[in-house]
């Protein structure tokens, strides 16, 4: 396992994150396997016939996963010919930090946190359009702060443990592969038309991806009430109760113990572009959230983030006793 990589990479997005500056002058990682997925798509998505659609689909998932593990691999290997280990480890370590979004997400979330105590509701509408995909102006202060929740669970998951732990399992080619296929998914893994049958394979193969990483999420954040004073015993029972009724085999997972730790009700259904997606809630609790459960989903959080830190520290520490 890469456990030493993991750990460098975490701290460093922990400390620095993506400068904004770097952003505007090079782009990220995210951009550039976006640029190659728009790429394929228009090359490859023109099938008319649902058969020619699914192969071109799995063909376009392969070079998306190929292109970027191959550059990553030749990067290595120039690494560790031409530098000291010591040095080649933190090259990687940046590199891999750039894959993981626990600062970013913590300061995107906290903006609609910010916005709701600063400007009200407005405000509040303003940060959350910026981290989902529905109307923020069909949502009341309560739908605002369940839907920054929301966010803040799910993409814990996708966007922090899940890169973390292909990260320590493969190291950064797994890491790559991961946000690869995360990224496939986001952009072509829809059910509309033009991307129903194209995008199949990159949809079920990031369902695969994720399923450790949810289930780990759902742990650190079960932890995470321990020691907050939240309910763990809420989290635990929601998790049981509703994590496998939510549309998406993962995205329950989390949702379920962060809505259970709080006593919300998370999810349901939701409006995006005007039509309105059916799901089942997570939790049992209140709908009426406010600005102070925003706040302590974020303290749940950051503990996660902490607790997942504390567990590789715990693995190295084991493989070198």
């Amino acid at each position: 396992m890469f456990l030493s990589l993991t750990l460098c990479a975490l701290l460093i997005e922990a400390a620095f994150g993506y400068p904004d500056a770097l952003f505007r002058r090079i782009g990220h990682p995210v951009t550039w396997i976006g640029r190659l997925i728009t790429t394929l798509e228009h090359r490859l998505g023109g099938k008319t016939s649902v058969l020619h659609k699914r192969a071109c689909g799995l063909l376009a998932l392969g070079l998306i996963i190929a292109v970027p593990v191959g550059i990553t691999i030749l990067l290595q290997i120039l690494l560790h010919r031409f530098l000291p280990q010591a040095l080649s480890l933190a090259v990687e370590s940046l590199c891999a930090s750039t894959l993981i979004a626990q600062r970013a997400l913590y300061e995107h979330v906290r903006a609609v946190l910010t916005g709701l105590r600063q400007d009200g509701l407005a405000g509040g509408r303003r940060a959350v359009s910026l981290i989902v995909g529905r109307d923020p102006e069909t949502l009341d202060r309560a739908g605002v702060v369940r839907a920054a929740i929301e966010s803040l669970a799910e993409n814990f998951s996708d966007g922090v443990v899940a890169p973390v732990f292909w990260l320590a399992v493969f190291g950064l080619p797994g890491a790559v592969a991961y946000k690869a296929i995360n990224t496939a998914d986001s952009m072509i893994g829809h059910l509309s038309p033009r991307y129903r049958d194209f995008g199949r394979a990159a949809a079920l193969c990031d369902d695969c991806v994720n399923m450790p990483a949810s289930r780990l999420t759902a742990s650190w954040l079960c932890l995470a009430a321990l020691l907050s004073g939240a309910s763990v015993k809420g989290a635990i029972q929601a998790i049981r109760r509703d994590a496998t009724r939510h549309r998406s085999p993962n995205a329950g997972w989390p949702e379920a113990a962060m809505a259970g730790a709080l006593a919300l009700r998370l999810a349901g259904p939701r409006q995006y572009n005007g039509v309105v997606v059916a799901d089942s809630w997570m939790g049992n609790g209140r709908d009426d959230a406010g600005p102070e459960d925003l706040a302590k989903a974020l303290t749940l959080y950051r503990l996660g983030c902490l607790i997942q830190a504390v567990c590789l520290l715990g693995l190295l520490s084991g493989v070198y006793a």
